[in-house]
């Protein structure tokens, strides 16, 4: 089974959201098809499907096309380690997975990479394992206060007090007693 040649509609819609192909793309539509597959998934509405990326590489970009995850919707999380790792939680179900990017061939150059990751079917690419990350709770609406100092509206939970003042996070001194 070819992947992209069963997929051709998706994947162009895949890269014209991204803007160029490339094997960071790849990876992600790969490990978004993948997870479908494993947990029964489907593009996300709402909050029904959470992804939390180990990264922030074109892989991402995929994974919104694809699944609906996206930051404004609370449901595409960061837990920046420099993995291509994918956590997926499918909260109809209650089921998740961890998708980890096996090793390539070293010494491969971009284009050599990309045909690679085009060539394999998700199964071959991805270790499957137990999600590490609790699910996420889903996202909480925060009451917003303008900055005291700089008068632009902040969400609450960027606020920090000072000397009796709401301040933003750029208004706000930062306490380090080791910096002079």
């Amino acid at each position: 089974m070819k992947i992209l040649d069963e997929n051709k509609e998706l994947w162009n819609k895949v890269v014209a959201f991204h803007g160029h192909e490339c094997g960071g793309l790849t990876i992600g539509y790969k490990v978004s098809l993948y997870a479908m597959e494993l947990l029964d998934l489907h593009f996300s509405k709402d909050e029904d499907v959470v992804c939390a990326a180990e990264n922030d590489s074109c892989s991402v970009d995929a994974v919104q096309v694809l699944l609906g995850c996206s930051i404004g919707k609370g449901n595409l999380l960061f837990h920046m380690r420099g993995k291509q790792a994918f956590s997926f939680y499918n909260r109809t179900t209650g089921k998740s997975v961890r998708l980890v990017l096996k090793p390539k061939p070293e010494g491969m150059t971009k284009a050599e990479s990309f045909a690679y990751y085009q060539s394999m079917e998700p199964c071959e690419m991805f270790d499957v394992k137990e999600a590490t990350i609790r699910l996420p709770e889903h996202a909480r609406l925060f009451d917003s206060y303008t900055c005291e100092c700089c008068g632009e509206v902040t969400g609450a939970n960027w606020i920090r007090i000072q000397d009796g003042k709401k301040l933003c996070l750029d208004c706000c001194q930062n306490y380090d007693r080791f910096r002079v």
